[in-house]
């Protein structure tokens, strides 16, 4: 859906951030946030081979018009996707930084 933001950038985490700020739906994003690999020589972070989203629906939990709601979010999001910017880590921990890391837009 971003294939604008390059993956060091993190397009996983940009659509997460805006399905979230769009329509509250929580979401994970399961790419070089959480996969991304630190190149033992150069020290340089080399991105996870797949940028992806993962939306968790409980089963015989949610009715046909949540479903509803979160296509259509997902809809708005994708009209607006070239204008969705990548993100930045500005605080990550030394493992497991997808738990806790922040971001900021990049560019800033």
């Amino acid at each position: 859906m971003l294939p604008h933001i390059p993956p060091l950038q993190y397009p996983g985490q940009a659509l997460v951030t805006e399905l979230y700020l769009e329509a509250g739906i929580r979401s994970v994003e399961i790419g070089s946030v959480m996969f991304a690999r630190k190149d033992p020589k150069t020290g340089k972070e080399i991105p996870a081979p797949m940028e992806l989203v993962r939306l968790a629906i409980p089963r015989r939990v949610y009715t046909q018009s949540h479903i509803d709601y979160v296509v259509e979010a997902i809809l708005q999001v994708h009209e607006r996707r070239e204008k969705i910017r990548g993100m930045r880590i500005v605080e990550e921990a030394p493992f497991l930084r997808h738990f806790t890391a922040r971001f900021e837009p990049a560019g800033q």
